[in-house]
């Protein structure tokens, strides 16, 4: 008869990344971002289970985009009423709701399943530098994805 042993609830601990969006390419920040919301890092990942970490982005406005797609790009939702589609260029959308140019490109990164909006709850968006007091919570910084070099636990 074999044994076995379960997950510890350490290995399901929720951890703070804080990411900072200036000069990143929106593409490629969105796809790191998702995995992280996903738990794709961890070694218990499972797509049933959300396992994923929570993650803080600031100075969503300096974001960047490659190509044409500042010209181009284009934000589209509708009213629901007859002839009620609204579209929004990127330039308006930067200046207006800069945190839902990141929110629009995760989202659409993310699996379209039941965990999609609990995943994406535990994304914060700031578009400035100051996260407010979700910063004490902070443990990971993200330049390669590691925990700083000063970092203790037992502090």
């Amino acid at each position: 008869m074999s044994q076995a042993i379960g997950n510890t609830a350490l290995a399901y601990a929720r951890v703070w990344h804080h990411v900072d969006a200036t000069d990143r390419v929106l593409g490629k920040l969105a796809e790191r971002i998702a995995l992280v919301l996903m738990g794709k890092h961890k070694p218990i990942y499972d797509p049933s289970v959300d396992c994923g970490d929570y993650v803080i982005v600031t100075n969503s406005r300096k974001i960047k985009v490659t190509g044409k797609k500042e010209e181009q790009l284009l934000y589209r939702k509708h009213t629901m009423y007859p002839g009620g589609l609204k579209e929004t260029p990127y330039k308006q959308m930067k200046e207006r709701k800069p945190d839902e140019i990141i929110r629009h490109a995760v989202s659409g990164m993310l699996p379209k399943n039941k965990l999609r909006d609990r995943r994406l709850e535990r994304l914060r968006i700031f578009p400035g530098i100051h996260m407010g007091v979700q910063g004490a919570n902070v443990m990971k910084s993200w330049d390669d994805g590691t925990l700083p070099p000063d970092y203790d636990p037992t502090r």
